[in-house]
């Protein structure tokens, strides 16, 4: 068999179970006859490329995907898939448990950032101007032209194209201008949700109860199996605080009915009607900028200042070191200790502390992590205390972990109370199980809009296109390789690239880089859209469509700025 037809052969698609999508040009001679044979290539695979640096030539040895459920790229000459109408889609009845070649998801997606002006450009320079007259711009990260914008790659109003691996602060799921959300957007269904937007408390639609079960009931955390609505991650923490004082006053009551003198004192913001109670967060957390969520949120004093605020308490989040394998005695009395200080906290504090609320990842805080068996100490320390658990995936949630709720990675004996979500859904509000956490009397919980039905709407196509073509565990592999070859710059490029976190986190990875916003600048003006947390944190959110071929792209990006 000539070359050529060797090619040709691999990029229509030779069933194989390696883990990384394979293009001609990048798989090395001693792995193509394994593949013609349809051997498993699980082994280590090296993407050397001629004239290759680092990020070209590292050697990854990649974990066995699972092929249920996948999605099948195209053959050769075939639609993209994404790009193809939902009753056109092209997919192979042969199971694979990875792409068949390199080709983007989105076929109008271009094969890299494009440049035309400096940044930011006159045009967007001038938009600036003309919106600064009007809205307030000084926390502006770029002024987009959304209409131009394609998959992984956002548009700016000079025609330069960034590869985005900020993705709207983690909101965006599958790409921009997808054209599965745009049929959603166009349907009929929608245009009622819109035009006719109900009050969803007191005239919820004949089929909201649908839409709900078929989009964000069908991806409920497990346990959890009742939902309320709210409009943003912050609307969806605040509400969900609110159902943990309502539990909390309704099981001391034990079902009596409130007494005059609650009913008087609470119009006068006073006890009893108005108790002394308490959420207890954790240092560096991040959970909105409403009045009781910026009450738990400890990530930066701008968020805070000059607004009244409860006095709840703060509890310490594990300070992990890295690499995590060479630290783990110390990261594991570090995490014991923060649990028996979250637990002495809880004990000894001047009210009852109701609930807790935590992130999986501390993201606006810096990307901070921990075990899952830090976790599962404190879901064990909150059962035993009778106090409910509240985590916090707005951030987290919709699969960026290599899991569809970051929580999963625990391996929770019994779920958590609540779980907010927003950010990737496009809607927001908090799951739970328990009835009692549904208020014992009509408009306790309530507010004209509830909730919208057409971003329900956009949530079931998002998570469609997610579970037609195996998303989550795409991005769990694609992070596997992500997390790699950026472990390889680590080592190439020390004290550029340090505490590099989010192994086994899907794409959720971070590091801490001694000038972070030089180098996110910089990154910009080479056609890479990143964002950072914390003091010093790179953080990188890459939608759940973000490939290995953008990973490499990436890894080049980001040695040109380091060599430069």
């Amino acid at each position: 068999m000539s070359s050529r037809q060797l090619k040709n052969l691999l990029s229509r698609g030779v069933p194989h179970t390696c883990p990384r999508p394979l293009h001609p040009t990048l798989i090395p001679r001693n792995l193509f006859i394994p593949l013609l044979l349809n051997f498993n290539c699980t082994s280590t695979y090296s993407t050397s490329k001629s004239n290759s640096s680092l990020y070209t030539s590292t050697s990854v040895t990649s974990p066995r995907f699972s092929p249920s459920p996948i999605f099948v790229p195209p053959h050769q000459n075939s639609s993209n898939p994404i790009d193809t109408p939902t009753n056109t889609r092209n997919f192979s009845t042969t199971t694979r448990s990875a792409m068949a070649t390199a080709t983007p998801f989105f076929s109008n997606e271009p094969d890299g950032p494009k440049l035309m002006t400096a940044f930011p450009g006159p045009k967007s320079q001038d938009a600036i101007k003309k919106l600064d007259a009007v809205f307030d711009t000084r926390s502006l990260n770029m002024i987009c032209d959304y209409g131009q914008s394609r998959g992984n790659y956002i548009a700016d109003c000079d025609g330069n194209l960034y590869l985005d691996l900020y993705s709207q602060i983690a909101s965006i799921a599958v790409g921009y201008n997808n054209p599965h959300l745009r049929e959603a957007a166009s349907s009929p269904e929608m245009i009622d949700a819109l035009i006719n937007r109900p009050a969803l408390g007191n005239f919820p639609s004949c089929t909201y109860s649908e839409l709900l079960t078929s989009s964000i009931l069908k991806y409920a955390p497990k346990g959890l199996n009742q939902v309320f609505t709210a409009l943003a991650g912050s609307d969806a923490n605040e509400t969900a605080y609110k159902a943990a004082f309502m539990f909390y006053r309704r099981r001391e009551r034990g079902g009596a009915e409130f007494s005059p003198e609650e009913l008087s004192s609470c119009m006068v913001n006073a006890a009893p009607g108005s108790p002394e109670l308490a959420i207890m967060s954790f240092k560096r957390g991040f959970h909105g900028r409403l009045f009781a969520t910026l009450s738990t949120t400890r990530s930066k004093p701008i968020h805070k200042m000059d607004i009244p605020s409860f006095n709840w308490p703060v509890a310490p989040f594990p300070e992990l070191k890295y690499p995590l394998e060479e630290h783990i005695q110390e990261n594991e009395a570090e995490e014991k200790k923060c649990i028996e200080e979250a637990e002495r906290i809880i004990t000894s504090w001047h009210c009852p502390v109701v609930a807790i609320v935590i992130e999986p990842v501390q993201s606006e805080g810096g990307d901070n992590h921990a075990s899952p068996s830090y976790f599962r100490g404190l879901r064990e320390m909150t059962k035993r205390l009778g106090v409910l658990m509240i985590v916090d995936e707005v951030q987290t949630g919709i699969g960026a972990t290599g899991r569809f709720w970051a929580h999963d990675h625990w391996e929770l004996e019994t779920p958590p109370d609540l779980v907010t979500f927003s950010k990737k859904a496009q809607t927001a509000g908090y799951f739970f199980g328990d009835e009692r956490l549904r208020p014992d009397r009509p408009y306790r919980q309530f507010n004209t809009w509830m909730g919208d039905p057409s971003k329900a709407l956009i949530f079931r196509a998002i998570t469609e296109e997610i579970e037609k073509y195996g998303l989550v565990e795409h991005t769990a592999r694609v992070g596997n390789y992500l997390y790699s070859g950026l472990e390889a710059l680590s080592k190439k490029y020390p004290g550029q690239i340090n505490n590099l976190r989010g192994k086994g986190q899907g794409t959720f990875i971070a590091w801490d880089s001694p000038q972070r916003d030089e180098f996110l600048k910089k990154m910009k003006h080479v056609g890479v859209n990143i964002g950072g947390s914390g003091e010093m944190a790179v953080r990188l959110r890459p939608m759940l469509v973000f490939q290995e071929h953008h990973a490499d792209i990436f890894f080049k990006k980001v040695e040109e700025v380091l060599s430069a």
